[in-house]
This record gives structure tokens, C-alpha cells and sequence, in this order.
């Protein structure tokens, strides 16, 4: 553990001398935040009734807890492939430390992401108006999902190299982020599109998100009305129950 700790201080001490990559990691959900809200924002009804920004939010939220697994799955190959893993292994460490500590520095990264987001949600608008307990386990829920796809972050950026990693993660990131009901309600698709939006993670996640934050869900019915909170704890301890053993296999195997 104390080794997780000091190789999330290393990570997060790259960051406070460069800052440009969480910086517009920032820039990019507060972007499509204000273009969807505002912009597209006009055209769309939420199912159900209600504010289409109260609605997008808590979408927003969770779209953003996937975006930063680029960073995560390109940081690791860099390493990977300028030989820093390889450097770490051969000390007397556990073989979990090195993606501990960039998890470690992740979420940390995105506790404070997650925190200007809501922020910035107040401001323009938004409003929370459920009890305080309910919008803490929010907050708990979004950023079990980002620990959750962290791993599937770790596990690329062991098994692939240079470019490979982060064509790897954009080929993943953008069709669940975009394939879910983070921006608009699956009620609106075509049926067999709405099943499969249903299901996804995020989707499980962005309903639980806006359940508790007492927002409109957009959802009159259906496994996201019965069992989205539910859906949103399951799926991040499924993620995890997959990803960090598969994670820790690749890092064992690492060829010098």
C-alpha cells in the first residue's frame, strides 16, 4: 500500500507540472455539456416531463467518469513501452503498486473533475432536490463507475503499445458513451437500440445519477425505472471482478 501510495504522488506530481491533459479533459465535458444543454438542448423532450438540463446533467456526469480512461490506458503504455514498468517490477514491490498508484491518481483527478462539473451545473441552472444522503451516494455511484473503467483503462495500456492504446480506448469510450442514455432517453430510439442502451453501464449509472439527485430520469418504465440504482452498484463490481485480474495477468506477463 505504501508503495501505491508514493507511485500515485509520481503521477500526480506529472500532473501539477503538466496540467494541460486534465485541464482539457475539463474543457471537453464542460463543452459538450453547454453545445447539448443549450444548443441541442431546445429540440429534445425528456420523456415523462421535465427540464432538459436538470436531465442532462446528471448525464454529463457519468459521461464524463468515461472519458478520462484515455489518459489512464496512454499513461500506462508509456510507460510500458519506454521501460519505467519495467524498471518498477524489478524493484521489491508489490506487483499491484503500479496500478494502484495510477488509479490512486485518477481518482483523485476525477474527484476533483466530478466537483467543478457540479459546480459549473449549479450555475447554469441545475439544482439538486433530493435530501443529502441521496446526492452523496450520487457522487459515490459516478465515481465507482470511473474506478470501475479504470481497470478496463490499466488492461489496454498493458497490452498495447504507442498509438495502439488510445485507438483502442476511443474505439470503446465514444459508442458506450454515446450508445447510452447520458444526452438523451432510450424511450426515444428504436426499440431494439433502446434495449441495448438500457443496458449499458453508463446508462445504469446516468438513471441511478439523476434518481438521486431528484432530477427527471426520462424513463417511464423498464429495468432502468425498476433497478437503475441497483444496475449502477452491480455493473461497476462486475467491470472490476473482470478487469483487475485480467490487469494484473497482463502486468506478470510484461515482456522486457
Amino acid at each position: 500500500m505504501r508503495a501505491g501510495w508514493v507511485l500515485t504522488q509520481r503521477n500526480l506530481a506529472h500532473w501539477v507540472r503538466q496540467p494541460w491533459a486534465p485541464i482539457f479533459g475539463l474543457l471537453f465535458s464542460i463543452m459538450l455539456l453547454l453545445v447539448f444543454g443549450f444548443l441541442f438542448g431546445g429540440a429534445i423532450t425528456v420523456p415523462g416531463g421535465g427540464d432538459y438540463i436538470s436531465f442532462l446533467l446528471p448525464g454529463m456526469l457519468a459521461l464524463s467518469m468515461m472519458f478520462g480512461v484515455e489518459s489512464t490506458a496512454t499513461a500506462m503504455a508509456a510507460d510500458t513501452r519506454r521501460g519505467i514498468t519495467d524498471r518498477f517490477r524489478s524493484m521489491p514491490i508489490g506487483s499491484a503498486s503500479v496500478a494502484l498508484g495510477r488509479v490512486g491518481a485518477d481518482m483523485t483527478n476525477s474527484a476533483a473533475e466530478l466537483l467543478v462539473l457540479i459546480a459549473g451545473g449549479l450555475l447554469i441552472g441545475w439544482r439538486i432536490t433530493s435530501d443529502p444522503a441521496s446526492a452523496a451516494l450520487a457522487v459515490v455511484l459516478l465515481l465507482s463507475l470511473r474506478f470501475a473503467v479504470l481497470w478496463i483503462g490499466i488492461f489496454i495500456g498493458l497490452n498495447f503499445r504507442g498509438d495502439g492504446a488510445t485507438m483502442a480506448v476511443q474505439v470503446l469510450v465514444w459508442p458506450i458513451g454515446f450508445l447510452s442514455t447520458a444526452i438523451v432517453s432510450a424511450e426515444t430510439m428504436p426499440a431494439w437500440l433502446a434495449a441495448i442502451a438500457a443496458w449499458n453501464p453508463l446508462s445504469a449509472t446516468a438513471s441511478a445519477a439523476r434518481q438521486l439527485f431528484g432530477n427527471p430520469t426520462g424513463v417511464t418504465g423498464g429495468v432502468l425505472a425498476d433497478g437503475a440504482v441497483w444496475l449502477a452498484i452491480g455493473w461497476p463490481i462486475l467491470i472490476v471482478a473482470v478487469f483487475l485480474p485480467l490487469s494484473a495477468r497482463a502486468y506478470r506477463k510484461l515482456r522486457h
